[in-house]
């Protein structure tokens, strides 16, 4: 990734990236004391409700031992170890890393809109997992669902970015379509699949994929994508200078010495790999990469460096919220995520495109 910036010429940030709404160091605080308490509330709440004291005292007691009496049953340990504590971090990771997607897609394509899943790239990522499930393909052993939704989500984005950029300009109209229509295209062949299967299993199994949701998570299935988020939110953050050059324009970018279109082709690359490793374990769910980015600014500015981190931990505190509440609002039934996030991502999409148009 770093490859791409080289020979770009010491210039002062773009003041758009430059400027800052609240001091970022108080703001960043804030943002890890909310993620505590959604990861808090998470583990305590549910079928079985546990004191958050309790909550603690069994995470410092695995932990270290010595500094907690255990006086819990052991069921509650076990729920909260075994059970909701794997299911907290993978929606802290999940809800990082489609916050971090989000920012880095609006920087490149420089469209305040852009959002893994309406681009797209959710969609090709969901046929990529669902045609694993359904044909039962096991090239690759345990990696050929998550090889399978980053090959989905490539292609998908790569189509979207040629089909809306004609005569070298790409406009906010045409990246929506492009991605909406390619999206429900892709969602349509993924249906097809689900639907031809024959197999009750795996269509449940598959349908999974297709409205998002974290049930049934273990601790073998977190790895996988925190790896991926923790690198590739480190290598944006590597790259946070060219992002933030982007936020000038094209023109102004490569007068500065960067190839931009060898560096977007890169990102293109990291994004479906960051996206085709979250679908693998949590489905397609939307919104969450277009709406967080755009708080985080308000917040801490577009500077890049200063926004990616915040955006990161913005977007874990939202997706274990949204779990918990997927979990609890309708129990014992539970809602998938992707209809939470979309029932408050869709009016905030709205609001961008009246706000949008107005200006």
């Amino acid at each position: 990734m770093t490859g791409t910036t080289t020979g770009v010429r010491p210039a002062p940030v773009p003041a758009v990236a430059r400027r800052g709404r609240l001091p970022y160091v108080p703001v960043l605080v804030l943002l890890g004391i909310l993620v505590v308490a959604a990861a808090t509330a998470g583990i305590a709440f549910g079928s079985v409700p546990l004191p958050p004291g309790q909550v603690w005292g069994i995470l410092l007691h695995r932990l270290v031992p010595s500094l907690v009496d255990p006086a819990w049953p052991p069921v509650r340990e076990t729920i909260v170890m075994d059970v909701r504590l794997p299911r907290v971090v993978l929606g802290g990771v999940v809800g990082a890393g489609l916050s971090v997607c989000g920012m880095a897609l609006q920087a490149v394509v420089r469209n305040p809109l852009a959002d893994p899943m309406l681009l797209g790239v959710s969609s090709g990522a969901t046929v990529g997992a669902v045609l694993v499930l359904v044909v039962n393909v096991s090239l690759l052993g345990a990696f050929s669902l998550p090889v399978a939704a980053f090959a989905g989500a490539l292609v998908a984005l790569l189509l979207v970015y040629f089909l809306a950029r004609t005569g070298g300009r790409m406009t906010t109209v045409r990246l929506v379509l492009s991605g909406v229509a390619t999206g429900e295209v892709l969602s349509a062949v993924a249906g097809y699949l689900i639907v031809s299967s024959g197999d009750p299993r795996k269509t449940e199994s598959a349908l999974r994929w297709m409205l998002g949701g974290l049930a049934g998570i273990t601790w073998d299935l977190v790895w996988i994508p925190a790896a991926a988020v923790l690198l590739g939110t480190g290598a944006l953050l590597g790259v946070s200078r060219p992002l933030n050059l982007l936020l000038a324009g094209e023109e102004a970018a490569a007068s500065l010495g960067l190839n931009v279109h060898r560096f977007r082709a890169a990102l293109f690359v990291l994004v479906a790999l960051l996206v085709g490793a979250i679908v693998a374990v949590s489905g397609s769910i939307g919104f969450v990469g277009l709406m967080m980015p755009h708080v985080v600014r308000l917040l801490v500015g577009a500077d890049h460096r200063r926004a990616l981190p915040a955006v990161a931990l913005l977007g874990a505190a939202f997706m274990i919220a949204a779990d918990l509440a997927a979990r609890t609002l309708t129990a014992p039934e539970e809602i998938p995520i992707g209809i939470l996030t979309a029932l408050t991502g869709g009016p905030f999409f709205l609001w961008l495109m009246r706000r949008k148009a107005a200006r």
